[in-house]
């Protein structure tokens, strides 16, 4: 299991927010923890740490006034760190190509790939034209519905009909190089994980997938392992002390073998 780090943007600035708040109706979202630092300062952290494939996620539309500030914020973070990150939010075959020139190993995709509930393959496989199935992560956030995890998109505010499952993770990995999955319902919470979520990655476990929601200690970290079988990786916000959390950085990082 690898500590994978993020930089979360909003209205152009570094926040932990809770997920499920997230609305583009006048750029809102509850707020966990809004940073004096600019990416850019998270970046150089992670690239001094060595640590690799974190990701930048853009939390504006494009249709925001915050946007382009945000967009700015990513690309200077980027800069920082060329290489050494993915960017996603609000990716299409128009600036995928943009995001990568800039510096991202990979851009992170969901709204794209998923429209009217379904997934779209003819825009997957122009993606894939276009940015390389290598530079290619699938974003499949889900939110539980009648006992069940569906993906969910547009900034986590629309349900698809496409449930988690086996299935679904081994019809989209051969246009993928990792799978990023948000267990939105506990994002930003802090109030432990979603271990069916972990479960069912742990047990398909045939390519990178990275973990993010609900992790507020070194318990829930090796509750993660444990049912990650050691190959999900993680990815911590709000609980970590670089955002005003509980958890320390470095001792996530040993924890996590790192």
């Amino acid at each position: 299991m690898e500590f994978r780090p993020c930089i979360d943007i909003h209205n152009g600035c570094v926040k932990q927010i809770v997920g499920g708040s997230l609305k583009d109706r006048n750029d809102e979202a509850v707020e966990n923890y809004v940073s004096a630092q600019d990416a850019a300062f998270y970046a150089r952290l992670y690239r001094e740490y060595q640590i690799t494939n974190g990701h930048i996620i853009l939390l504006n539309p494009v249709t925001s006034s915050y946007y382009e500030e945000t967009k700015r914020q990513a690309f200077c973070a980027l800069r920082a760190y060329p290489g050494g990150l993915q960017a996603g939010g609000g990716i299409t075959t128009e600036n995928a190509g943009e995001f990568l020139d800039a510096g991202a190993s990979h851009v992170i995709v969901t709204s794209y790939v998923f429209r009217d509930g379904q997934i779209q393959y003819d825009h997957l496989k122009k993606l894939v034209r276009k940015t390389g199935r290598q530079h290619l992560v699938l974003d499949l956030s889900v939110r539980k519905k009648e006992d069940r995890y569906y993906i969910v998109t547009d900034r986590w505010q629309k349900y698809t009909r496409v449930e988690l499952t086996e299935q679904v993770l081994d019809e989209l990995a051969g246009y993928c190089d990792e799978f990023l999955v948000h267990a939105v319902d506990v994002e930003g919470k802090a109030g432990g994980i979603e271990t069916d979520v972990a479960e069912l990655l742990g047990n398909w476990g045939r390519q990178p997938v990275t973990y993010a929601g609900g992790v507020h200690s070194l318990e829930d970290l090796r509750t993660l392992k444990k049912l990650g079988r050691d190959r999900v990786h993680v990815t911590i916000g709000s609980a970590l002390d670089l955002f005003g959390g509980n958890m320390k950085f470095e001792e996530v990082l040993r924890e996590c073998g790192m």
